[in-house]
């Protein structure tokens, strides 16, 4: 590894240093617009059932709890089979990889639209769960190839900026759908919404088969001073790994670290409360006494909108100062703390919409903070199942979290309980994090 990266130095001096920031610039423009949209396509497929609901469950019969459980399966089928499709992404590459996932996956969601039945929205969420599975950590793990530390927090907030567009852009576009074309061609809007939204993603998972490249080794367009810059880069970073007597360059080391788990933890917990946001928004908006689709699609969208632009700036500032745990764990702090202010803002529709707000920028801006630790810390062999395993074991927190706050609300008809869970999640995940992550424990330096 110490000769890799010294050749690595001999062939980066052909490239001035001040041309990384040009280069990264050309990588970003060539990789992110797209996986940005296929991210958002990725995450409307998945939250839109929160605004089917809205018709969906007094169509088909569906109590809470039945939507709550559905809404939940999703993530076993993204739990089982996350890692073995990680893992194949790094044999066979990210193209043929991704092109898979979302050709499958828009079908099975387009095919949501025949549910009719609590066993069949089971069955199709699992699947849905189970054919989606990999995606967001093969991306995550293919960000590695191309980007070091110093830059992967922005990258990947502007990555996950896709939570938020999915619900500023989904929320009028399912509310217009659910709308306007109810009844069409003996439809329900419900109906129309999942199949709209679920085969651009198959077309476009098409497009991803012709347009990316596995790693800046097969780009043409970058040149070769260009590709050696990146180069250098990544093998700095990953000779210091060495350099810090971590083993964790193969996913069984991995597995065997106590980090990983307590990473996970931490996931587990914010992923809960960014379901809860995903999920249940648009009935939190309902419950203020709106009942258009339309209407509340597009009250939905402003505080996904100031989510979307505060994950960012927050995100860079993090990678400006290479401070992760503080950034993290106020993020989570201030989600909280917004999700307690709701119980006692009932009534008053503006300090409960501010509240929403603020509950949804802290809670989602964790997304991007909390993963650039584990990219920062595993490396190798171990970042492609460490990351799948990971993201896996959090991702629980989806299944759990709609699965507890559906059977809260169908038992005591208010979500206040669950509030105060969440709330208490958030804390935890905030709390682990600022005594786990100890400072130098990642390999990242300015660039």
């Amino acid at each position: 590894m110490q000769t890799t990266a010294i050749d690595a130095g001999r062939e980066y001096g052909t490239v001035a240093a001040g041309k990384a920031p040009d280069v990264y610039a050309k990588v970003t423009w060539r990789l992110v617009p797209l996986l940005f949209v296929c991210y958002v396509l990725s995450y409307l497929d998945r939250i839109n059932v929160g605004f089917a609901q809205l018709q969906m469950k007094s169509d088909l019969g569906f109590s809470d709890a039945v939507y709550g459980l559905g809404a939940g399966i999703f993530f076993i089928g993204y739990f089982l089979f996350e890692v073995p499709s990680n893992l194949l992404l790094e044999k066979i590459g990210a193209r043929k990889t991704i092109t898979r996932i979302m050709v499958i996956w828009g079908l099975v969601s387009a095919c949501m639209a025949f549910v009719h039945a609590p066993w069949a929205f089971y069955i199709l969420r699992f699947f849905l769960g189970a054919f989606e599975a990999g995606f967001f950590p093969g991306i995550i793990l293919y960000f590695t190839y191309w980007y070091p530390g110093a830059y992967r927090a922005r990258i990947i907030a502007i990555f996950m900026s896709g939570i938020a567009v999915a619900g500023a852009l989904g929320g009028p576009l399912s509310g217009w759908i659910m709308n306007d074309l109810a009844g069409f061609q003996g439809l329900k809007g419900w109906q129309w919404m999942f199949i709209l939204e679920g085969l651009p993603t198959t077309f476009l998972g098409l497009f991803i088969f012709f347009y990316l490249d596995d790693k800046p080794e097969d780009a043409k367009w970058l040149t070769a001073d260009e590709k050696a810059l990146i180069r250098h880069n990544l093998e700095l970073e990953q000779t210091d790994s060495h350099s810090g007597g971590h083993d964790l360059q193969s996913f069984l080391g991995a597995l065997k670290d106590p980090k990983v788990y307590v990473l996970s933890f931490s996931y587990f917990c914010f992923i809960a409360g960014t379901y809860l946001i995903s999920f249940w928004l648009p009935t939190l908006i309902k419950e203020m006494g709106y009942s258009n689709p339309l209407h509340i699609g597009l009250l939905a969208a402003i505080p996904y909108s100031i989510t979307a632009g505060g994950m960012i700036a927050i995100s860079a500032h993090s990678d400006r100062t290479l401070e992760r745990r503080w950034h993290l764990a106020l993020t989570a702090f201030v989600g909280a703390l917004a999700l307690i202010g709701l119980i006692y803002a009932s009534g008053n529709i503006v300090l409960s919409f501010v509240l929403l707000t603020l509950a949804s920028l802290g809670i989602i801006t964790t997304m991007p903070l909390f993963w650039s630790i584990p990219t920062g810390y595993l490396k190798g062999a171990a970042a492609a199942g460490g990351i799948a395993f990971i993201n896996s074991l959090g991702l629980t927190g989806g299944f759990v979290s709609p699965f507890v706050l559906g059977w809260i609300k169908t038992s005591t008809g208010s979500l206040d309980l669950g509030f105060w869970l969440i709330a208490g999640a958030m804390a935890a995940g905030g709390l682990v994090i600022l005594v786990a992550v100890r400072p130098g424990m990642l390999h990242e330096a300015k660039v």
